[in-house]
């Protein structure tokens, strides 16, 4: 844990109202919960927790964003996923006890409460509905992680970029044929996710907004076209 990190539970109140997997509970028994999570505060660019650390907590972001990374033996970053405020990471060590799979970075000032594997098994077992849920979180992981590794084997850089966008349009979909994701994602952002180059993204970017199928706007990407997109992801995957 970051040396700089700062205990905030005598700064701020402790709630986890925003986190979505504890909905299921009542406001008094997740005020009873955020008693018993340790609360530190993380700067931009701070170590939340590192990979083959032998901490185990759940970890709830309270305030701010994270990022899953790895790295290559050559140190390059390879990005998992961005957790937002009101979500969670670390599920898997607070289950099997085994060490982190991921280090985590806080994006911006980040307000972390950490639960005990202990009391994360206690709240499982006591929950049906949220254990339900973590068990969806993970099936939802095997099943990108499956997608991910077939993009990465039978498709070409350009293709890898069509299906990223893809994935992240699905989430901000405003209407049938487009989405707006905010904030528009970073060029290295992109490149590490798909294992390709910053350049490679720029390029591919390009190509798409001179045929309509994306437009840049001040802080966001526009897909103006989902199922022109989806058909470039579709005609390659087969």
């Amino acid at each position: 844990m970051s040396l700089r990190s700062l205990d905030v539970t005598e700064t701020r109140p402790a709630s986890l109202d925003n986190v979505a997997l504890l909905s299921p509970l009542a406001p008094a028994d997740r005020a009873a919960l955020a008693r018993q999570c340790k609360w530190r505060r993380f700067e931009e660019g701070e170590q939340i927790v590192d990979r083959l650390g032998d901490t185990h907590d759940l970890c709830f972001v309270i305030e701010g964003r994270a990022r899953v990374v790895n790295h290559s033996m050559s140190g390059r970053e390879i990005s998992f996923d961005d957790v937002e405020t009101g979500g969670f990471f670390g599920e898997m060590s607070a289950i099997d006890g085994q060490p982190r799979s991921a280090t985590v970075i806080a994006l911006s000032p980040t307000v972390v409460a950490f639960l005990s594997p202990k009391r994360f098994e206690d709240l499982v077992l006591s929950t049906p509905r949220v254990g339900l849920a973590v068990m969806r979180r993970l099936t939802g992981m095997v099943r990108r992680s499956t997608e991910r590794i077939m993009d990465l084997s039978t498709l070409g850089a350009n293709n890898r970029i069509h299906a990223e966008l893809l994935r992240l349009a699905k989430s901000e979909a405003k209407g049938a044929n487009t989405a707006v994701i905010a904030p528009i994602p970073v060029h290295s952002d992109i490149a590490s996710r798909v294992s390709t180059t910053r350049e490679t993204v720029a390029r591919v970017l390009n190509d798409l907004a001179r045929d309509g199928v994306v437009e840049r706007l001040d802080s966001a990407l526009q897909i103006r076209d989902l199922r022109a997109l989806r058909r470039m992801v579709e005609d390659v995957r087969g």
